[in-house]
């Protein structure tokens, strides 16, 4: 394992998940007193891994259909364009 790319992707996740609406929805779940705790970290968690596996297995395939540095461009957009959107939404 390659600890740079590990914690840089561990790094890049964690910030852009704290505040994100799923965090914000894993709260109110856990702020009902009627449900385990543990419960709501389970699913969450399993949901974040599922979508994680999701993005890793759709990158895999594109990885070899694209340049990678073509990929890195096309992310650079995404989030540009993303970004924007959102300043405009708000």
């Amino acid at each position: 394992m390659d600890i740079r790319v590990f914690l840089t992707v561990f790094t890049t996740v964690f910030i852009a998940e704290i505040g994100d609406k799923t965090q914000i929805a894993t709260m109110l779940f856990a702020s009902n007193n009627d449900v385990s705790r543990f419960t709501v970290f389970l699913g969450s968690s399993l949901a974040l891994i599922a979508a994680s596996a999701i993005g890793v297995f759709f990158g895999s395939v594109a990885s070899n259909y694209i340049n990678e540095k073509y990929l890195h461009y096309i992310a650079g957009v995404g989030f540009v364009l993303i970004g924007a959107w959102m300043i405009c939404k708000t």
